[in-house]
């Protein structure tokens, strides 16, 4: 098959005739599975949303506590905003009882 730009514009209407007309009576509605895929690629990238997502908050914390707080963050594996989300809910928990 030759390549689009070297056709005549006849050879180009012919090679093309396929996408000439309209194609939604060739649609059918999504199945469950692509459904959640749509929803996927519409939401777009980015972190996940965990729970009911995150709020941004900022805080006052002595300096010397923040630094204990990044040091115990690195050793366990996880970032700062984690590891305050992990001890407020831990002490909410303990709290509650």
């Amino acid at each position: 098959m030759k390549r689009y730009s070297e056709m005549s514009a006849a050879e180009l209407a012919e090679a093309t005739k396929q996408y000439d007309g309209m194609v939604i009576d060739k649609t059918r509605p999504l199945n469950a599975k692509e459904r959640k895929l749509w929803a996927q690629a519409k939401r777009g990238r980015g972190r996940p949303k965990i729970g009911n997502g995150a709020q941004k908050v900022s805080i006052s914390m002595e300096s010397t506590l923040l630094k204990q707080a990044d040091a115990a963050a690195r050793k366990l594996g996880v970032n700062r905003s984690e590891l305050i989300a992990d001890l407020v809910s831990a002490g909410l928990k303990r709290r509650a009882v």
